[in-house]
């Protein structure tokens, strides 16, 4: 018998290739999609991508798809979110949540410490694999996607908008990760094995919005802010 799973979908690469693989198990059955988004702006947490391209996204996709909306954005509301949503989906016989990280210890730390307050389990298809093949996976398969998000500690204006390509990988600084695992950059990925059509969208402008973001070890880095590329 098949483990009914919510899939925590961020519309990204990691989650597309994550998502693909989920698909291939035939041990899983993946009944949603789950994406947090900011309430009042209502865009993907983080990624900044509209609502509108995420509901594409899952129509394309051809699932179900579950938004938790978060106000405040502190760890503390989306914890008491998600205890909650998650709990009425255990009761519907969910008993996994796939998540697309890759090496953050903490960040699946603090993934498995939540889901085990509603005794569901936490699956990571991508865990512990080298980013740089990784990647060079996402292309082979046929995945595209754009930078909706950079963090200018690492990347500049240019690249926030760029669709991903080898060449980018390949002229990424040293200390940037291929998969961009440190949150150097994000993405919105528009086509690929997973969907059914590509999910149609039109390059905005560029926005800047300064942050000031403080690491686990309490060193803010070098960061500044991010740069944003308005889907629409």
């Amino acid at each position: 018998m098949k483990a009914k799973a919510i899939f925590c979908w961020s519309g990204g690469k990691d989650s597309s290739l994550a998502l693909y693989r989920a698909l291939q198990d035939p041990e899983l059955e993946i009944v949603a999609l789950l994406t947090t988004l900011n309430q009042t702006f209502r865009r993907i947490s983080m990624h900044g991508v509209r609502e509108e391209l995420l509901d594409r996204q899952a129509q394309s996709i051809g699932l179900p798809l579950i938004k938790m909306f978060v106000a405040e954005g502190s760890n503390a509301e989306y914890e008491k979110n998600m205890e909650a949503l998650l709990s009425e989906y255990k009761e519907k016989g969910v008993s996994k949540v796939i998540f697309g990280d890759i090496f953050l210890e903490d960040l699946r730390a603090y993934r498995e410490q939540n889901l085990s307050k509603v005794g569901i389990t936490a699956e990571f298809p991508l865990w512990k694999e080298d980013t740089a093949q990784l990647i060079g996976e996402f292309f082979s398969l046929g995945f595209r996607t754009v930078i909706c998000c950079v963090n200018d500690a690492y990347l500049g204006e240019e690249s926030a908008g760029a669709e991903l390509s080898q060449e980018f990988i390949k002229a990424l600084p040293a200390n940037v990760d291929p998969c961009g695992e440190n949150g150097e950059y994000h993405t919105f990925c528009f086509a690929g094995p997973v969907f059914k059509a590509p999910v149609d969208f039109t390059i905005g402008e560029k926005v800047y919005r300064p942050l000031e973001l403080k690491t686990a070890d309490g060193d803010a880095g070098e960061t500044k802010g991010f740069w944003f590329c308005e889907l629409l």
